[in-house]
């Protein structure tokens, strides 16, 4: 490992830290077994980092004290990779600094798509600034969250006939095996194990998978008349879409469809309607359907607002798939449900992973802002912005270029503004930079601009 020796300052910054999901100090005499602790929560939860030479001296006060050489740290870094071998999973580096004593061991824990143990053999996972042991269902939870496990291979008490005998696996079979029948070809695929169907059957292949999986199968589409979470601000009942997995991505993404036509962008004046890439919508819709937890309670939720749309799906990201490398990395949490889907007839998945590249793209070519990727406690959230990627300046010129006027109303709801002042500000500079002026006779609320005559 390398030394890397860092500036007094910078040393100064690291010690008024405090310790975190993300951060862990050790003092040099803590055994490397109750270190490898920390490094298998970091590894099963979200990553972070351990530094060994830290000393606690009194509660929130820490202070730098190393090893004396590489050499008095070797033990440890032979019991670390008892957790994950270096280059996998942990990286590191010994760090020195002018004026303070020893060396500091730093490890960097990746989030690890495998469950990491400590040396005895337990696996832990990092809840703020505890390491606490992963046991029964909870170890179970964590290899679901690692994609090892999957719930859509649990069984379901319901009879066999709502799988083998529906509308749906008839048609499925048509298009993909038309020589087979339904239950050989299900027990064939493992999606029928004994006497019962598995969550993935279900939720392909039954008529009304809601039925079996109540509260974790459906979608809900709402529509707000502001860009507020609130219910007063609902317009109308929220639809909820049911069914088979491949005719609830088709209905929620028609559903969807309808619901933006009707909105206003610029609510106000009726000026512009809200459009989104329609490709970028199904792309989006059907990762949340296909990639979500079907183990947690809850449904999938598209709320569609004045100047946004967010796709929430249940569940985590699996493995090690964080925002920052989902669009290079792959993992299925639901590869039954992914590979069965895409062999319906017009599949609304192509299974190679490119489902979200191709949302971005759609995007990228409408000139609007990148969807974000928001990984929350128990789930994840990819908000699509009515955002133009031009300056709000250019914006407004823009506008002005189809348009007689704009009043700052309409060019906050253009760019996405909130705040009247600061719209005010930038009208003002173009006005004085002659790119607009202000449109005369116009007064109070009904003040606009114009392009120069």
């Amino acid at each position: 490992m390398d030394i890397v020796e860092i500036a007094p300052d910078r040393a100064a910054l690291l010690l008024v830290k405090s310790e975190g999901h993300f951060l862990d100090f050790k003092a040099i005499e803590v055994s490397p077994a109750k270190l490898t602790r920390a490094l298998s929560a970091f590894c099963n939860a979200d990553g972070g980092d351990l530094y060994v030479g830290i000393d606690e001296t009194t509660p929130g006060v820490f202070s730098w004290r190393g090893f004396a050489d590489v050499e008095d740290a070797n033990g440890h870094l032979s019991t670390f990779e008892m957790v994950s071998p270096f280059g996998i999973d942990l990286t590191g580096e010994f760090m020195a600094c002018p004026g303070l004593p020893g060396l500091v061991l730093h490890i960097n824990a990746l989030k690890s798509r495998f469950v990491r143990t400590s040396s005895d053999g337990t696996a832990y996972k990092r809840l703020g600034a505890q390491s606490l042991a992963v046991v029964g269902e909870g170890l179970t939870e964590l290899r679901r969250l690692k994609g090892i496990e999957s719930f859509e291979d649990e069984t379901l008490g319901i009879p066999l006939e709502a799988v083998t005998n529906s509308v749906p696996v008839l048609e499925y079979l048509l298009e993909a095996v038309p020589t087979a029948e339904p239950e050989v070809y299900l027990r064939g695929q493992y999606l029928i194990h004994g006497e019962l169907p598995t969550v993935a059957a279900v939720l392909l292949f039954a008529e009304e998978p809601q039925a079996a999986l109540p509260k974790r199968s459906g979608i809900k589409i709402y529509r707000y008349k502001s860009n507020v979470a609130d219910r007063e601000q609902l317009v109308a009942t929220p639809t909820t879409i049911e069914g088979n997995l491949y005719t609830q991505i088709y209905a929620a993404v028609q559903g969807t469809v309808e619901m933006i036509s009707e909105a206003r962008f610029l609510a106000e004046d009726g000026l512009r309607i809200v459009r989104y890439p329609d490709d970028a919508l199904h792309e989006i819709i059907t990762n949340a359907v296909l990639h979500r937890d079907y183990s947690i309670l809850d449904d999938v939720h598209i709320r569609i607002y004045e100047n946004r749309i967010e796709v929430e799906s249940p569940g985590r990201l699996p493995g090690h798939i964080t925002p920052s490398n989902i669009l290079s990395d792959r993992l299925s949490r639901n590869p039954n449900l992914v590979r069965h889907v895409n062999r319906f007839p017009d599949p609304p998945n192509q299974d190679v992973g490119e489902g979200l590249d191709t949302a971005f793209a759609s995007m990228r070519r409408l000139n609007l802002r990148q969807p974000e990727i928001v990984e929350r406690p128990n789930s994840v959230l990819v908000i699509i912005r009515h955002e133009s990627l031009a300056s709000p300046e250019q914006q407004i010129v823009e506008y002005l270029q189809t348009n007689d006027a704009i009043r700052n109303v309409q060019a906050r709801e253009l760019v996405g503004m909130e705040s009247e002042s600061k719209m005010k500000k930038i009208l003002q500079n173009l006005v004085a930079a002659g790119e607009i002026e202000h449109v005369p006779g116009t007064t109070r609320r009904g003040y606009a601009y114009r392009l120069p005559v």
